[in-house]
């Protein structure tokens, strides 16, 4: 098993030699590069005289003249993320889970064998270098311009292979060139938030950057609020808003005349009255460009007023008599006169009561009586009434 798996991580060929004669450590990278937080191995391979009998092998970090040598394993700033693996071919390595950019160090790999003077060391070691991905953008840049994102190390990673995030999901239409993005013709979409990370290790992003473009105003749009027909003198909001960048200022007209009726970065509250029915134009407008929209007013007037009925009087006399004989007749009766005179009131409005009949009568019988002389007044309906048509 440590043998395949030696076997997996070495990616540099053996170093020819006489072997089994000679004491000798060599390793396959002398200068390591690795992400913050990854995982590393070093690999090489050694020889010891033929006589000798290895007893142990160990890595260890720094070595000082007459400083004791630390085995890894055994330093609590590495507890749990160093492994060591060997096989019968002589080949070793070190595996660093988690490294951290304290950890830059020299990293030599020890052999001691059966015999007191039997020790040896691979001078000079493997050096470490920690980095982190860092990006470099323009920060902010116009609608049309061209625009580089370079995603950059502290040190030279081995054959790395970028992968570039927007808004954290991965790009794969724009055109990218070793660690850099390129973005030929910049549009008002590119802007986001960028990342980047290499292939194999894509959980370690780099510090993502925004990227800020500037537009003229785009996609504007107008609203009337409340909608629909308008009472007069009543009070609406015209509200204007564009995409753009950076915040456009917003200046309102009706058409036809050459003053602003409203301006400001949002919303122009205008107060509605009977002339100010007609169409209504928003001009956005920013350092890079302007673009216009319209709305409708429609102002619905109502009519409040009081029109007065005429009043028509007409006077209809009806007599009813006997021969003069008569009255001597057994009932003692004279012949009844009847005068009727009747009162109307008449609304003479256009409506949609097509009849013309009076709305609204009196009437008053008037009873003489031959025998006595008197006169009776009878009422029998007296109405008054006026229309009111809005």
């Amino acid at each position: 098993m440590g043998s395949r798996l030696c076997n997996q991580l070495f990616h540099a060929s053996y170093v020819s030699g006489a072997f089994g004669t000679e004491w000798s450590v060599k390793y396959n990278q002398q200068e390591i590069c690795a992400l913050k937080g990854s995982t590393v191995f070093m690999n090489g391979t050694y020889t010891h005289p033929e006589h000798l009998t290895v007893r142990a092998a160990f890595w260890f970090i720094d070595p000082v003249k007459g400083v004791k040598l630390t085995d890894l394993i055994k330093d609590p700033d590495y507890s749990g993320r160093v492994e060591y693996l060997t096989d019968e071919q002589k080949h070793f390595s070190l595996k660093l889970s988690d490294v951290m950019k304290k950890e830059e160090h020299d990293y030599v790999f020890r052999i001691i064998t059966n015999e007191e003077t039997g020790k040896w060391w691979g001078k000079p070691g493997v050096q470490l270098r920690v980095t982190e991905l860092h990006m470099e953008t323009p920060g902010e840049v116009t609608e049309g311009e061209t625009a580089d994102l370079t995603c950059k190390t502290t040190c030279s990673l081995t054959d790395p292979t970028f992968i570039w995030y927007k808004n954290g999901r991965p790009l794969t239409t724009k055109t990218i060139k070793n660690n850099q993005l390129h973005l030929q013709t910049v549009s008002s979409e590119d802007a986001g938030s960028y990342s980047c990370a290499v292939r194999g290790y894509q959980h370690f992003h780099s510090t993502a950057h925004n990227l800020r473009v500037r537009y003229p105003p785009k996609n504007i749009s107008v609203s009337i609020s409340p909608s629909g027909e308008i009472v007069e003198g009543s009070s609406v909001t015209l509200t204007c808003s564009s995409d753009a960048n950076p915040p456009v200022n917003y200046t309102w007209f009706k058409e036809g005349g050459t003053s602003p009726v409203g301006s400001g970065q949002n919303d122009s509250i205008i107060n509605i009255t009977a002339d100010h029915t007609g169409l209504y134009y928003c001009e956005a407008q920013n350092e890079h460009g302007a673009q216009n929209g319209t709305v409708m007013v429609t102002v619905k007037i109502f009519l409040h007023t009081t029109i007065m009925d005429d009043v028509f009087y007409s006077t209809v006399t009806h007599s009813r008599s006997r021969p003069v004989q008569a009255a001597a007749s057994a009932d003692s009766r004279a012949d009844d006169v009847l005068y009727a005179t009747v009162g109307i009131q008449h609304d003479d409005v256009t409506s949609n009561d097509q009849q013309g009949e009076p709305q609204y009568a009196s009437v008053t019988f008037h009873h003489h009586t031959a025998a006595t002389g008197s006169v009776m007044v009878e009422t029998l309906a007296a109405v008054s009434s006026s229309r009111e048509n809005l």
